[in-house]
């Protein structure tokens, strides 16, 4: 019963963690909400693999969090800001009222497919399968209403983050998890290094107009 009630917690945690990158424009902010979401994920980790397997997710994923943030902590805020409002999203309508309506539709989404794949594939859970659908859904949703480099690693690792976590009801072994340890940083890497060079680039544009 308290494993259950936990692992629901978890569930609500990815939930508010995921819109919460979606509505979030600090970087900041997010970057605290993408690790509260890895310790949901974690949790819900922990009911198929052993603790220490577990936390080698956990860890992996605060160190994709700790490369970006060094490299985002080395660029100044107005080079920031300035990067943004070159990159502005276009894709999708860009108020918070659109972004709550469509993190809600794509909660209901996976809230109400949840159970069908629950028996379809019966073992899994149900607070395992909700809890990997709505980063891999609110991941997309993310992707597909912005352009810039930083928003889209989110994504990226908001989408892996579901997907890591239904492949661990599936799958034990150490050599998967090192793997999607290895694609973790190795995306977070890619990301700060293609942060660093559009603010750079940014930067010098800038100084060349002067």
């Amino acid at each position: 019963m308290l494993n259950s009630i936990l692992s629901w917690a978890a569930v609500f945690i990815i939930l508010v963690t995921s819109s919460g990158l979606l509505l979030s424009r600090n970087w900041r902010w997010s970057l605290g909400l993408l690790a509260a979401q890895y310790l949901g994920s974690f949790w819900l980790v922990t009911r198929h693999w052993p603790l220490g397997m577990a936390a080698v997710k956990l860890v992996t994923g605060w160190m994709a969090i700790a490369a970006l943030a060094m490299t985002l902590l080395a660029l100044s805020e107005d080079d920031i800001y300035h990067q943004k409002d070159q990159t502005e999203e276009q894709f999708l309508p860009q108020g918070i009222s659109f972004r709550l309506f469509a993190s809600g539709v794509t909660a209901l989404i996976v809230l109400a497919a949840s159970p069908r794949i629950e028996a379809v594939t019966p073992g899994l859970g149900l607070p395992v399968i909700a809890g990997s659908l709505l980063p891999i859904g609110m991941g997309l949703l993310l992707l597909g209403s912005t352009s810039d480099i930083f928003r889209v690693i989110l994504g990226l690792l908001t989408m892996l983050t579901g997907f890591e976590t239904l492949y661990a009801a599936v799958e034990g072994s150490v050599l998967v998890a090192g793997l999607l340890a290895v694609v973790d940083l190795g995306l977070a890497l890619v990301g700060a290094y293609l942060i660093g060079n559009s603010y750079d680039d940014a930067a010098s544009d800038n100084e060349e107009l002067v």
